[in-house]
């Protein structure tokens, strides 16, 4: 009993982010209710990269703007769940203390950086001011420190991108402005949604071994939202499969990839080329992602699932634990039963 209680306690100590039986809803004018995160559950231990996944629209990048408490209310709302950061619950705290852990303990590199930075002002400025606010410097330091971050994300002349507004600098330069911003206080927790999205092939390399050298370097942990498997083969130690606002797989990166157990998973896989491919074509999952406010009922992928069963139409799966291997299939239901 106590052998189990100490296990306990180190798994807890090991999580440093838990987060539980959340819901993020958001409500029309006319009080209509979109459930853009249902029920999601799932832990992030200290040093590991959480890669999430998913089509567009699956509410991956609602659930990490839920985690840093950025989700405008209203028209969203927590409804309800916890956020669990070193087991402190940040649903339950107020704007001023999330806005102290906010860079310091949790930061975030956006998908759109042009969005994500101030347009009027100076790179420079920008990341300074997130320097003046949590570590309490001076504005000549912080200037000089915005530089020094600068050119630690491998830009070529930082001086002169300090001095520059955002619509002035390419793409990729704007990303690595951004992520200096999130590694200035150095977090604990980094929050990435899909930061290479918009960037052709070579920088989007550039920005991933960046990433990864930079959390090596601060032993940091990750949470890294995107839809490209390839970029996850890449940088996961542990995979979570999201679709229509819940969390159908969990897994290690190699487990996913090698024993695919969600029938979703397996057709995101399938759509994936290789290089001894021999397919003429390029598998598809027939269909599209169902839009928030008219989710089906049951499984919510029963209508592109090959395997659907009756009990799929009107009853929702409940996650099964296949040896560490987590899946919300009624397939696996059953074989757990038998």
């Amino acid at each position: 009993m106590v052998n189990n209680q100490k296990n306990e306690s180190f798994a807890k100590a090991e999580r440093l982010l838990e987060v539980r039986h959340l819901r993020t809803y958001f409500y029309t004018p006319d009080k209509k209710e979109i459930p853009a995160v249902d029920d999601v559950s799932f832990s992030v231990r200290r040093g590991e990269t959480l890669c999430i996944v998913g089509e567009s629209g699956c509410g991956k990048s609602v659930t990490s703007l839920s985690v840093m408490k950025l989700v405008a209310t209203p028209p969203g709302k927590y409804v309800s769940g916890e956020i669990l950061f070193e087991g402190k619950d940040l649903l339950g705290l107020s704007q001023k203390e999330i806005r102290r852990m906010r860079c310091r303990d949790i930061a975030m590199i956006f998908q759109e950086p042009m969005t994500a930075l101030n347009p009027v002002h100076k790179i420079g400025a920008q990341i300074a001011e997130a320097l003046m606010i949590n570590e309490q410097v001076d504005k000549k330091e912080a200037h000089e420190r915005a530089i020094e971050l600068l050119a630690m994300v491998g830009v070529p002349d930082p001086a002169r991108c300090a001095a520059s507004y955002p619509h002035q600098l390419s793409g990729g330069m704007r990303q690595r402005a951004m992520i200096a911003m999130a590694f200035s206080c150095n977090p604990k927790l980094l929050l990435a949604d899909e930061p290479t999205t918009a960037l052709d092939v070579t920088v989007q390399a550039q920005i991933l071994d960046l990433i990864q050298n930079l959390k090596e370097q601060h032993g940091m942990t990750v949470v890294f939202v995107t839809h490209d498997l390839g970029i996850v083969a890449d940088i996961a130690d542990r995979v979570i499969v999201m679709y229509a606002g819940r969390v159908v797989e969990e897994a290690s990166c190699r487990e996913l990839f090698s024993n695919p157990l969600h029938p979703y998973t397996g057709g995101l896989l399938k759509c994936i080329p290789r290089i001894d491919d021999t397919r003429e074509f390029l598998d598809t999952i027939d269909g599209q992602v169902p839009i928030p406010a008219n989710f089906p009922t049951g499984c919510r992928f029963h209508p592109r699932c090959p395997h659907a069963m009756g009990i799929c139409r009107h009853s929702a799966p409940e996650p099964v634990n296949i040896e560490g291997h987590s899946v919300a299939c009624h397939l696996y239901a059953r074989k757990r039963e038998v």
